[in-house]
């Protein structure tokens, strides 16, 4: 860690502070650091086979509001090549999948459908931490109806600012889902990484922390006092939840922040110290570890790959 900023000394605190401490928000640091836009693209019957092809930094968040629904994948990551469902439900593919949706020819069955951009596409913390499809039962998630009951009325009755309006809607629906995963991580086919991190009740105050402060000096120590458990338990604990060392996944989380705001076009020296490097040398050194080539190369390359998503505002 020695590209890192300089260490202080911290000292374990009471657990019991922990304990008593306010809820906590666990994801809007994370949506506000990576933004996610909405832009709902159907509402009302499918019938027959409906195709949606896989396209870099392009998600899909269907509404399945009535009748039954038998979906195909044609290789990719998913092991289900076919899945029937027959309830009303979110179906969530927070990456590029390519999918098809079979309804019979002529009842069909009833949608409400967006496409999601989250920054960074693959590379977004959030997308990263996600299995590549997550289906929830509308009536699991508590408060979702008044959001769907809104979101429907102006889809179906178009009105002035509806479509601006639908989409800011499905962005709530998502961050009610996220929420739903964050609280049920193993249901949504999470096993480890951050969601599992989050949703540890002690881990998930470090987590929060170092999200919110990348510039700070995250020794082992202070990490582990957020969360109000010894060094040994904390780091124990870190490393079954999420899969990483508690430096690793802080080192990680600084170069996500740090390829995002370089993506934005930010220069390099005040990139380093926002995202909790000393200095632009040690952000580089950090770049060629992780990503095999500098800044400036991984950059020419992001741009060559994905032109449109270049450079956007951060």
């Amino acid at each position: 860690m020695s590209d890192m900023k300089s260490s202080k000394n911290y000292s374990a605190s009471n657990p019991a502070a922990s304990r008593s401490a306010p809820p906590l928000d666990r994801l809007s640091t994370l949506l506000e650091r990576f933004h996610v836009r909405a832009s709902v693209f159907h509402t009302g019957p499918m019938c027959g086979r409906t195709r949606f092809e896989a396209r870099p930094d392009r998600a899909f968040l269907h509404v399945l509001r009535r009748g039954e629904l038998r979906i195909e994948h044609r290789g990719g990551p998913l092991a289900r090549r076919r899945v029937v469902v027959d309830e009303p439900t979110l179906v969530f593919y927070p990456r590029a999948v390519h999918h098809e949706f079979v309804n019979p020819p002529r009842e069909g069955a009833d949608f409400t459908c967006a496409t999601l951009h989250f920054d960074g596409g693959d590379r977004n913390p959030i997308v990263a931490a996600l299995p590549a499809l997550v289906l929830l039962p509308l009536d699991a998630v508590s408060g979702l109806q008044p959001t769907l009951e809104l979101l429907f009325a102006e889809t179906d009755r178009p009105r002035c600012g509806s479509r601006l309006l639908a989409d800011r809607l499905f962005e709530v629906v998502l961050i009610q889902l996220l929420r739903w995963i964050v609280d049920h991580p193993q249901a949504a086919g999470v096993s480890g990484g951050l969601m599992m991190g989050l949703h540890h009740p002690k881990l998930a105050r470090a987590l929060v922390a170092l999200h919110a402060a990348p510039q700070e000096d995250w020794p082992l120590a202070r990490m582990a006092q957020e969360a109000g458990m010894s060094r040994s338990a904390f780091a124990d604990a870190f490393r079954d939840a999420t899969g990483l060392t508690p430096a690793a996944y802080l080192t990680d989380w600084r170069l996500t922040l740090a390829s995002a705001q370089l993506r934005a076009g930010r220069p390099q020296k005040l990139v380093a110290a926002e995202s909790g490097f000393s200095n632009g040398s040690s952000l580089s050194r950090a770049f060629k570890q992780r990503f095999g080539c500098s800044p400036r190369a991984w950059l020419a390359d992001e741009d060559r790959r994905n032109p449109t998503a270049a450079r956007r505002d951060a």
